[in-house]
């Protein structure tokens, strides 16, 4: 009897180890799972801050386009612009490119085309960050007429005659 003790007791604390060891694997399985769906909620949030940041570029580069269109081509050599809501700010830099004397496709010397570089940083929590550039021409005439009107295929001033009729050359 003796005998038959001896091998119950020795089952008894085999399986004891057993189920220790299964229960280790299963506390693995779930501490590696809680830090994988953590990991995941982390780039999920860095991936709403990227796109904050992004919007916030894309906002200064329309408030750069706004910039120059207002102006009408007359920036100086570079302006700055700071804007956006507290949580997803921008910085836009509008710098002038240069002027394009001969625009391809219009009248020789009566219209000049000013070139401008926007450069717009958008900013957004956990350092997100997004820089955009985009360039802008102005094309504007050379001897100081504003309005246009058709002739045919192409473009000439308008010009008022004395009966209040339109004439053009």
């Amino acid at each position: 009897m003796s005998c038959a003790l001896r091998r119950g007791s020795s089952q008894r604390g085999a399986a004891l180890v057993i189920a220790l060891l299964l229960l280790v694997i299963l506390t693995l399985l779930a501490t590696t799972g809680m830090r994988t769906s953590i990991a995941e909620l982390w780039m999920a949030g860095s991936e709403q801050f990227h796109r904050a940041a992004v919007e916030a570029a894309s906002a200064g580069v329309e408030a750069g386009i706004a910039r120059v269109r207002a102006s009408r081509g007359g920036l100086a050599a570079e302006a700055m612009i700071n804007g956006g809501a507290g949580d997803a700010p921008y910085t836009a830099t509008i710098r002038r490119a240069g002027t394009e004397a001969s625009i391809p496709g219009s009248s020789a010397g009566k219209f000049v085309g000013e070139h401008f570089e926007i450069e717009s940083t958008g900013a957004a929590s956990r350092g997100a960050l997004d820089v955009q550039v985009q360039g802008v021409m102005v094309v504007a005439s050379t001897n100081g007429v504003q309005t246009f009107r058709s002739i045919g295929m192409g473009l000439g001033t308008e010009v008022r005659t004395a009966g209040g009729g339109e004439g053009g050359p």
